[in-house]
């Protein structure tokens, strides 16, 4: 057997080896994938249930909420690079509330992504900071969850507004002549979820009728 040949051979048999071992590994990704799937997919429900569980009441609706959901194609409104989720909250099949996404992209340290829930009648029941990267200590009372007046976190002054009954000019902090309150030393991430609840909320109710009746999974435009 010449030198040649053998070195062939064994290099056709370690390549015979890798690809067996590349299929078996795969193989096991998948079957690792498959099983581990639907537990990862209810912890991710979990955790979209407990933040919408956050800003509207359990017992406000009673449809299944997290599959009565809409996209809306809004970018420059809702300060999102895509397409941002709707939620629609119902009892009894009818319209309660919409669980909207949103962002302020004018943060002290960039993007404030936020969630929102609206009333049918325009009332706001709650807001949340759901990512940020605020000075820790300074600007992230804009997160209640970091916000040290447990009592009475700053974002609690958002519930109960309306978009209606706050004169445009003046969503935005007291410090620029506005409604709502603010933590001195930190007045830039206030103002910039203050003003990005504004324009999600102006967006929302202007459009509540369409959101609700979007048929649930579609994609609705900017000016829908």
């Amino acid at each position: 057997m010449s030198a040649r040949y053998s070195a062939t051979r064994t290099s056709l048999r370690t390549g015979a080896i890798m690809v067996l071992f590349t299929l078996v590994f795969t193989a096991l990704m998948a079957s690792t994938y498959s099983v581990t799937r639907p537990a990862i997919e209810a912890s991710k429900q979990e955790s979209q249930q407990r933040l919408v569980n956050e800003v509207l009441p359990p017992a406000s609706y009673d449809n299944d909420l997290l599959g009565d959901m809409v996209r809306v194609d809004a970018p420059a409104a809702l300060g999102m690079d895509g397409g941002v989720r709707v939620w629609r909250a119902r009892k009894g099949g009818e319209p309660v509330a919409l669980v909207i996404e949103g962002a302020a992209t004018d943060g002290y340290a960039g993007r404030i992504e936020l969630v929102i829930a609206i009333g049918k009648d325009g009332h706001l029941s709650g807001v949340r900071v759901t990512a940020h990267k605020e000075t820790p200590g300074l600007g992230d009372y804009i997160d209640p969850k970091k916000d040290r007046r447990k009592n009475a976190p700053w974002v609690g002054q958002f519930s109960g507004a309306t978009w209606t009954g706050v004169n445009t000019a003046e969503w935005t902090v007291r410090k620029d002549g506005g409604s709502f309150d603010y933590r001195v030393g930190a007045t830039i991430s206030a103002r910039a979820v203050t003003r990005a609840v504004g324009r999600i909320t102006a967006f929302a109710t202007g459009r509540l009728d369409a959101l609700f009746a979007a048929p649930a999974g579609s994609v609705l435009g900017e000016e829908s």
